[in-house]
C-alpha cells in the first residue's frame, strides 16, 4: 500500500460487503481516488469508493462470523455429499425404501426417473419428497402433476398433509370464465397463475376433432389446455398411472401430452406400478418420455438400459424403520346374503330389472347405442345395491325421457379410459342423458312404480345383513367400539344405510365426491374420534388414508374386481396395525353371486401361480374394465356359460401376468434396505446448522435475529420482519402459528450460500472452544476445495488442524467442526499480522495435501458424468444414423445424415470444453484454538 491508498494486487477490507477484497485497478480522477476490486466470495468485479476500502487488519473477527462461516459451509459440504432435506423439513419419517427412490433421484444431476414401486409402497410419498428436495435445494418452483381423475384429491390430500405442499386443482373447462373473470386476454397463459399445479390426465390431452365442432373450436380448446400447460414453464413435472401415456402408437392424444410435456421440462417423474403390460412397443415409448436418446427403438429397451431409469421396490423386500415387514395379512371373505320371504318384493324387482337390463342391452347393441348398454350395466348394478339407489335412478331417467331437451351426446365424447376413470355415480350421471330406446319409457314406468311399492315395505335384505354383521364384528373383537368402514358405489344407497343405522343407535360419518376439501376432513375427524361407522362412495374414498380402522365392508361390489382392491387399500396400508378384514356382500342366487364365487377361487389360484398377492398389484384397474363389463353381462344373458366366461377372463389375465412375469428383469433394480438410515433422519443436525447459519450470517448482512424460547424474532437485511420463525419440524409443531425456515426460503439460502473467504494477513482470531480439551492448541482452518469447468462447478469443504508443534491430525480437526456448530464459542483476543501470514502459508500447504483426495474424487464424478454423456450421445447417433439409412429417397438422406452429423459434432464439442476443468482451493474461515488465552491477553472487541 502507498501513502495515497492501495496499489494493484493489494488485499484490504470491503467495509460494505463485509469481505476480503483484492484491488485489480486504481482510477484517480478529478481528485477523486476510486477502484475495481475482486471479491472472492462473490467471483466478481465491482467498483469500490476508496471509504468503503480498509487495510485487512482493521476487520474485526466476531463469534458471529466463525459460527455462519461453520454452519454455511458444513450446510453446503453436506449437500454436495447427498444431504436429504425433505425428510428433515418435511411433516414424513420415509420409509427405508422411500429414502432409497429419494436417494436414487436426487443423486443424480439428470432427475427423470420412472417410480414403478409395487401396488402399495407409496410412491405418491416418494414423489412428494423429490419435490419437496428440489424447492429446498432451490432446483424447483413450477410444479406440474397429471393424474387420472380418480386420484386428484389423493394427490391434494398427501401433499398438504405430509409436505406442506397446495397443488392448485385447475379444471381446463374453467379457464375461458377464469379469463373473463380476471380480464385476462386470450393471449395469457392460465396455467401461469398458481406455481403448482395439478389436473386430470385427460382433461389437458390433445384433441384431433369432435363431432360438431369447426376448425376454430378445436383450435382453440387445443390453445387453452395443451399448449399453453406445455409452455406454462414448469420445472418439475410428475405423471402418475404413467403408463397410459404409451399409446398404442405415437399418434395417441395421451403420448402427445406425455411427450410434450418431457420435452418442455427439465426433471420428470414417471409414477407407474405396472409399466410394463407386455408390449415392448409401448414401454419403448415410456422409456423414451425419459430419455428419447437412450432409447432410440425397441432393440434398446434392454435391462441394462432400462435400469439407470428405474427405482422399484418389491412389496417382499420392503420393511420399516424397524426393520420389520411392512405389511400385514388380510382376510377377505365373500359376504352372501340370503332371501328371507319378507324380501320377497326386493327380489321380484331385481329379477325385473335383470329381465330389463337383458331386453335393453341387446336393443342398444343391435341400435348401436353404445351408451344404453352402458345405462343398462349401470342399472343392473345399482339394483344389486339397494332398492333407494334404482328408484332414484329410474326417477331420474324417467324425467330424461319426458323431456328431450335434457338428452345430450356427451357420453359420445368419451373413450373407455375415460368412462372407465369415472366413479359409479358419475357414471350414472351422464349415461342418464343419453337418449331413449323405443318403448323405454313405459318399460321405466313399470319398474320405478315396482321400486317404489318395495321401498315402500321398508325392508333390504343386505341393510339388515350389515347391521347383524356390525354387531357379531364387535362381539368377535371384543371391542364394543369397533369402526367399520362401509363403501358404496352410489349416494342414495348411502343416504338409505345412513338412516338405517343412525335409527338404530351408530353414529355415522359419511363421504362423497360432492363435499369439498374441509368438510372430508371434519367427516374423517369425526370417524376417527367419535363415529362408529363411516360409510363412503367411491368418490368420497379417493386419497383416504385410514389405518387407525381394520374392518372394510363393501357393500355393493363393483363388477371390476380392481376397484375393490382400491377401496380395501383405504384401511391396507403401510403404517396399518392389525390384520384388515374385507367382507364383501353379495345377494345370495343371483347371477352376481355365481360370477363372483367362480372368479375369485381362479384368481385367487393365478395369484398364487405367479407369486403375487392379487391380480391388481400388476393391473391398471382402467386397462381391465371392459373386460369384467363383458363378463357379467354375457353372464347375466346367458347364465349357463359362467364357467366358461370366467375361464375365458381368467385366460386373458393369465396371459397379462405372464408377460409382466417375463419382464419383470427389465425393472428389477437389486438394492438393500437400511433401517438405520431411515431412523437417522428423526433428528438430524442439519436443521441447527441451518439455524445456527442464518441467526449468525444476519448481522454482517444489515439483519439480526433474537431468540425467545424456542422461536426467533428475525430482522432481514433488506428491513422486512419475521416475528415468529423456527427451523426444525419440532419447534414448528409446538408453534403452529410460526413461520417454518427451511433452505427453500430464498433468504435463508442466500446466506447459506454466502460462504466467507479468509486470505492471509487477514487478523487471526483466537479462540475458546467449551467442550474442548485443554491439551488441544493450535491451528485449525477450513478450506474450500474445487472443480470449476463450463457447465460444472462442484465443490467440498476439508477441516485442517495443526498443533504448536506442526503437526497436522485429521480426527481433530474433524472434532473441532462439529464442536464449533453445538458449543459455546468466545473470541478472546487476535494474532498479531505476521503471525496469520505465516500459519496461513502453513494451513494451505497442509489443505493443498489433504485435499488431493477429495479433489481426485471430484475430479473423478466428473470424469464420469461427461463419459456418460458421450456414451449416451453415440448411441443415439448411431440408432438415429440407421434409422436415417432406411430412408429410400437419396436427397432426403444425405439432408438428414449430414444435420444428424453437425448436431453429433456440436454436441461432442461441448463435452470437450467440459474435460478443462480448473481445481481451486480458498480457505473460509481460520483460527488459532489457545485453551489459556484470554488471560493476559486483549479481548477483541
Amino acid at each position: 500500500m502507498t501513502d495515497g491508498g492501495f496499489d494493484i494486487g493489494d488485499w484490504c477490507w470491503h467495509t460494505r460487503q463485509a469481505t476480503p477484497c483484492r484491488v485489480v485497478e486504481r482510477l484517480a480522477l478529478w481528485g477523486e481516488a476510486a477502484y475495481r476490486v475482486w471479491l472472492p466470495t462473490k467471483d466478481a468485479v465491482l467498483h469500490a469508493r476508496a471509504a468503503e476500502l480498509s487495510e485487512l487488519s482493521s476487520a474485526r473477527p466476531t463469534v458471529e462470523q466463525i459460527l455462519h462461516a461453520t454452519a454455511a459451509a458444513k450446510l453446503q459440504d453436506a449437500l454436495e455429499d447427498n444431504l436429504l432435506l425433505a425428510p428433515i423439513q418435511s411433516s414424513v419419517i420415509p420409509l427405508p425404501h422411500q429414502l432409497y427412490a429419494l436417494n436414487r433421484a436426487v443423486g443424480q444431476d439428470r432427475i427423470r426417473y420412472l417410480l414403478a414401486d409395487e401396488v402399495g409402497l407409496g410412491k405418491t410419498i416418494e414423489a412428494g419428497l423429490v419435490l419437496r428436495e428440489l424447492k429446498l435445494r432451490g432446483r424447483a418452483k413450477r410444479i406440474l402433476v397429471v393424474a387420472p381423475k380418480g386420484l386428484v384429491r389423493q394427490w391434494q390430500a398427501e401433499m398438504r398433509q405430509h409436505f406442506g405442499e397446495p397443488l392448485h386443482f385447475v379444471d381446463p373447462s374453467s379457464i375461458a370464465a377464469l379469463r373473463q373473470w380476471r380480464g385476462d386476454s386470450a393471449e395469457d397463459n392460465a396455467w401461469q397463475m398458481h406455481d403448482q399445479v395439478i389436473c386430470a390426465l385427460d382433461s389437458v390431452k390433445p384433441l384431433e376433432s369432435r363431432r360438431g365442432w369447426s376448425l376454430d373450436q378445436i383450435q382453440t380448446y387445443n390453445r387453452e389446455r395443451f399448449e399453453d400447460l406445455v409452455s406454462a414453464a414448469w420445472d418439475l413435472v410428475i405423471i402418475d398411472e404413467a403408463h397410459r401415456m404409451g399409446g398404442s402408437t405415437e399418434q395417441v392424444a395421451r403420448y402427445k401430452l406425455g411427450a410434450a410435456l418431457a420435452e418442455a421440462s427439465p426433471y420428470l417423474l414417471l409414477l407407474s406400478a405396472t409399466p410394463h403390460q407386455g408390449k415392448t412397443d409401448q414401454f419403448m415409448r415410456l422409456m423414451q418420455l425419459l430419455d428419447r436418446d437412450a432409447f432410440p427403438d425397441e432393440s434398446s429397451v434392454s435391462r441394462e438400459r432400462v435400469q439407470p431409469f428405474v427405482i422399484r421396490t418389491e412389496k417382499r423386500a420392503a420393511i420399516d424403520a424397524e426393520g420389520q415387514s411392512l405389511f400385514r395379512p388380510r382376510l377377505t371373505r365373500l359376504h352372501a346374503v340370503a332371501w328371507q320371504p319378507r324380501h320377497i318384493a326386493q327380489q321380484q324387482l331385481y329379477e325385473a330389472v335383470t329381465d330389463y337390463v337383458r331386453h335393453g342391452y341387446n336393443q342398444a347393441l343391435a341400435a348401436k347405442q353404445r351408451h344404453v348398454g352402458f345405462l343398462m350395466i349401470l342399472m343392473q348394478r345399482l339394483v344389486t345395491s339397494s332398492t333407494a339407489a334404482i328408484r332414484a335412478t329410474l326417477e331420474k331417467r324417467q324425467a330424461v325421457l319426458d323431456t328431450p331437451q335434457l338428452q345430450s351426446r356427451l357420453f359420445d365424447t368419451l373413450n373407455p379410459d375415460e368412462w372407465a376413470d369415472l366413479d359409479g355415480e358419475a357414471q350414472v350421471d351422464l349415461a342418464l342423458q343419453a337418449n331413449g330406446l323405443e318403448l323405454e319409457k313405459s318399460e321405466v314406468e313399470t319398474l320405478l312404480a315396482l321400486a317404489r311399492s318395495t321401498e315402500a315395505a321398508g325392508t333390504d335384505a343386505k341393510a339388515e345383513s350389515l347391521l347383524e354383521l356390525i354387531y357379531k364384528l364387535k362381539q368377535e373383537e371384543s371391542d364394543p367400539a369397533l369402526k367399520v368402514l362401509v363403501f358404496t358405489e352410489f349416494v342414495p344407497t348411502q343416504a338409505m344405510l345412513t338412516d338405517y343405522l343412525e335409527s338404530r343407535g351408530f353414529t355415522v360419518a359419511t363421504l362423497n365426491g360432492g363435499m369439498d376439501m374441509e368438510a372430508r376432513t371434519r367427516t374423517l375427524k369425526t370417524f376417527a374420534q367419535d363415529a362408529r361407522v363411516l360409510i363412503s362412495t367411491d368418490a368420497g374414498g379417493e386419497g383416504l388414508n385410514l389405518q387407525f380402522c381394520h374392518v372394510i365392508v363393501n357393500f355393493d361390489m363393483p363388477w371390476n374386481p380392481m376397484r375393490i382392491e382400491q377401496r380395501i387399500g383405504r384401511v391396507d396400508r403401510i403404517g396399518q396395525k392389525h390384520v384388515v378384514r374385507a367382507l364383501n356382500f353379495v345377494l345370495e342366487d343371483t347371477v352376481e353371486h355365481r360370477v363372483r364365487q367362480v372368479l375369485e377361487e381362479k384368481l385367487a389360484v393365478i395369484a398364487e401361480e405367479f407369486g403375487v398377492d392379487k391380480a391388481a398389484d400388476v393391473m391398471d384397474s382402467a386397462e381391465v374394465e371392459p373386460v369384467f363389463d363383458e363378463l357379467f353381462v354375457r353372464s347375466l344373458q346367458h347364465p349357463e356359460t359362467i364357467d366358461g366366461n370366467c375361464d375365458s377372463v381368467v385366460s386373458q389375465l393369465r396371459t397379462t401376468l405372464a408377460e409382466s412375469n417375463r419382464n419383470s428383469d427389465l425393472l428389477a433394480v437389486p438394492h438393500d434396505l437400511d433401517a438405520d438410515q431411515a431412523r437417522k433422519w428423526r433428528d438430524h443436525p442439519a436443521q441447527f446448522w441451518l439455524e445456527r447459519a442464518v441467526v449468525n450470517g444476519l448481522a454482517a448482512r444489515g439483519g439480526a435475529a433474537t431468540q425467545n424460547g424456542n422461536v426467533w424474532r428475525v430482522r432481514w437485511g433488506d428491513g422486512a420482519e419475521t416475528p415468529r420463525a423456527c427451523f426444525d419440524a419440532r419447534a414448528a409443531g409446538e408453534n403452529p402459528a410460526a413461520e417454518w425456515l427451511t433452505m427453500e426460503d430464498p433468504r435463508a439460502r442466500a446466506i447459506i450460500g454466502d460462504v466467507p473467504r479468509f486470505v492471509a494477513g487477514q487478523p487471526l482470531p483466537v479462540i475458546r472452544v467449551t467442550g474442548l480439551p485443554d491439551s488441544v492448541n493450535g491451528i485449525w482452518s477450513l478450506w474450500e476445495i474445487g472443480l470449476a469447468a463450463p457447465g460444472a462447478n462442484r465443490k467440498r469443504f476439508l477441516p485442517v488442524f495443526i498443533n504448536d508443534e506442526g503437526r497436522p491430525f485429521v480426527p481433530t480437526a474433524k472434532r473441532v467442526w462439529d464442536l464449533l456448530l453445538t458449543e459455546t464459542v468466545s473470541v478472546q483476543s487476535v494474532a498479531d499480522a505476521e503471525a496469520s501470514v505465516g500459519w496461513f502459508e502453513a494451513s494451505f500447504a497442509v489443505a493443498g495435501a489433504q485435499g488431493e483426495a477429495l479433489f481426485a474424487a471430484l475430479a473423478d464424478e466428473h470424469r464420469a458424468r461427461i463419459k456418460e454423456e458421450r456414451d449416451r450421445a453415440t448411441y443415439a447417433f448411431d440408432a438415429r444414423n440407421q434409422t436415417i439409412g432406411r430412408i429410400g429417397l437419396p436427397a432426403v438422406r444425405e439432408f438428414r445424415r449430414r444435420r444428424l452429423q453437425s448436431e453429433h459434432e456440436a454436441r461432442l464439442a461441448a463435452l470437450d470444453d467440459m474435460k478443462s476443468s480448473v481445481p481451486e482451493l480458498n480457505a473460509v474461515a481460520m483460527m488459532r484454538i489457545d485453551a489459556n488465552a484470554g488471560k493476559n491477553s486483549e479481548r477483541a472487541s
